[in-house]
């Protein structure tokens, strides 16, 4: 792992800086609006600023199950070290929706129903990877359970995620993730569209593993727009690149929430792999949802 430099990938917008590393000049990264939160975008029904969710009325310093309404109605996600909660047996391999205290809520800011919201947990570093571009490291060890950092952006519509793939060229990055939820009962699937090519955050940087060390979670915090929170899946080392499954079939099932990232519509040949992992598929997921309306 090189030196870090002294600019802040995030211009000063997070809780806490993002470095490049040294060997890295900021001029070779690409070029973007930096937001920490989702924004409204084209064909958006719903503002991701909108404040849609009631607040509880506990008074402590952090809410308890036996009283606060949010957690009796959505499940206590976290534990007392702000990891998520392992699922029970019979739901391993899910990933379920989180919600957390919002701003309508009387508790404080310190309630450990509040994680995401917080930010960035430790400090991280963009760097250059062989054969894959940027990426995204940690410079601290990171517990297994624990909040990393968020991938946010343009919150669009389908019909807008689908004029974005048109427009794009050969070789060109694509940043589309669709967020699916399986509403539990009358088979109702919610989807989301988030693009951060334009206008995003640190979460933009993050490549794909066959065998991941994050997991993500949609989680809401006031909107009904889902935060696409990225936890730990083990302990992570210090030095160690940070990356998720692009499936989104990593510890979930169709039936709680699938993530999936939208591939170019270029041509529907698969794209070579190189995570590295032992157990590599060889090709990048590819997901034809948008490709087959377009």
């Amino acid at each position: 792992m090189s030196r870090s430099s002294d600019y802040d990938v995030c211009c000063g917008l997070e809780n806490l800086p993002v470095s490049i590393e040294s060997t890295s000049h900021e001029e070779q990264l690409p070029r973007f609006q930096y937001s920490p939160d989702n924004v409204p975008g084209p064909g958006s029904d719903i503002d991701p600023s909108e404040v849609t969710f009631p607040g509880c009325d506990c008074n402590s310093a952090s809410c308890h199950p036996g009283i606060c309404s949010c957690l009796q109605s959505h499940g206590q996600m976290y534990n007392d070290t702000l990891c998520l909660r392992v699922q029970d047996e019979k739901d391993s391999g899910c990933c379920r929706p989180v919600f957390e205290c919002n701003i309508m809520c009387r508790c404080s800011e310190a309630c450990a129903n509040r994680v995401v919201q917080r930010g960035l947990g430790f400090r991280l570093q963009v760097f250059r990877t062989e054969g894959k571009g940027w990426g995204l490291q940690t410079l601290e060890p990171v517990p297994k359970g624990r909040f990393v950092c968020e991938y946010a952006g343009e919150v669009i519509g389908f019909a807008e995620a689908c004029s974005r793939q048109r427009s794009q060229k050969l070789g060109d990055m694509n940043y589309i993730i669709a967020v699916r939820e399986h509403a539990s009962g009358g088979g109702r699937v919610v989807e989301t569209f988030i693009d951060p090519a334009r206008v995003g955050n640190i979460g933009r940087f993050l490549n794909h593993s066959c065998q991941p060390n994050l997991l993500m979670v949609p989680v809401r915090v006031d909107s009904l727009v889902p935060r696409l929170a990225l936890f730990a899946a083990r302990d992570i080392a210090l030095g160690e690149e940070l990356v998720y499954d692009y499936s989104g079939s990593y510890k979930n099932s169709r039936g709680e929430s699938q993530v999936v990232i939208i591939s170019n519509t270029d041509s529907l040949s698969k794209k070579p792999c190189y995570c590295g992992a032992k157990e590599c598929s060889r090709f990048l997921p590819l997901d034809v949802s948008i490709i087959n309306h377009i």
